[in-house]
């Protein structure tokens, strides 16, 4: 627990990077553009079909046509559900384009002044990157139409949108942040040993989905937290098995002989 906070804080900290801060901005402003546009359009439908879907099923079709209080509560828990269902969809937007664009760019520069020391061995790459994150999407949203059901119980959407926030971060994130650093080996044996983790840490950060105004730049900040927690285990991993690790100022080796 105490690596994910020290991973929050330096996530943190970078945030205050000029280079750094446009990449957290951009895929949460952009994302959430797309998703208004099609709410704004696809509000009315979207809420009429749900409410035709559950008066069609045989165990609660009888209780809204027997009752229009039983029916105005049913609408209302639709509209919730459909307001909650949009927090996801802007998120996973955000996240891929985080995941794909954004990320290898904040990589590099955090890298650079936070991990000099961690030698680049390339198991990752830009297209393994994009295609885990297309697959981690798709299960995603597979997931969470199978889910939708359970959202017309109270709370469940929130737990059910949380829980597979979550899942994603650690997907998608857990391979971006070691693909320039790790090999092959170390890519896989990471993100296997320490998968709780990791899903603990997504899903801290799957939270600030549902703050308001931190929610713009939720996807890109979890992908720093996952940077900076799997470059540190990284880091530990390698000294823990005895690998060397670059000198981190060049020249420094060369000063300490004199």
């Amino acid at each position: 627990m105490k690596d994910i906070l020290v991973a929050f804080g330096r996530a943190g900290r970078s945030l205050g990077r000029r280079d750094i801060f446009w990449h957290l901005l951009w895929p949460g402003l952009l994302s959430m553009v797309i998703w208004a546009g099609v709410a704004f359009y696809a509000w009315t439908p979207v809420t009429e079909w749900l409410y035709a879907t559950v008066s069609g099923w045989s165990f609660i079709g009888g209780w809204l046509s027997a009752s229009e209080t039983t029916a105005a509560i049913v609408l209302v828990l639709i509209q919730i559900a459909t307001a909650l269902l949009v927090v996801p969809l802007v998120y996973v937007t955000a996240a891929m384009l985080v995941a794909t664009v954004a990320l290898p760019l904040m990589l590099e520069r955090v890298a650079r002044v936070d991990y000099a020391d961690l030698e680049q061995r390339r198991g990752g790459s830009n297209l393994g990157s994009a295609w885990n994150s297309i697959l981690a999407g798709v299960l995603f949203l597979l997931a969470l139409v199978l889910s939708l059901p359970l959202w017309l119980i109270p709370g469940a959407g929130l737990l059910i949108s949380v829980t597979l926030t979550g899942w994603l971060n650690q997907r998608a994130f857990g391979y971006d942040a070691l693909m320039y650093h790790a090999d092959k080996g170390e890519l896989q044996r990471l993100r296997d040993d320490w998968r709780p983790q990791m899903l603990l840490l997504g899903g801290g950060t799957a939270l600030l989905a549902y703050v308001p105004v931190i929610n713009l730049v939720a996807p890109a900040f979890a992908g720093l937290a996952f940077v900076h927690y799997m470059l540190e285990t990284l880091r530990r991993h390698r000294i823990q098995h005895g690998i060397t690790v670059l000198d981190a100022e060049p020249g420094a080796g060369l000063r300490k002989l004199k």
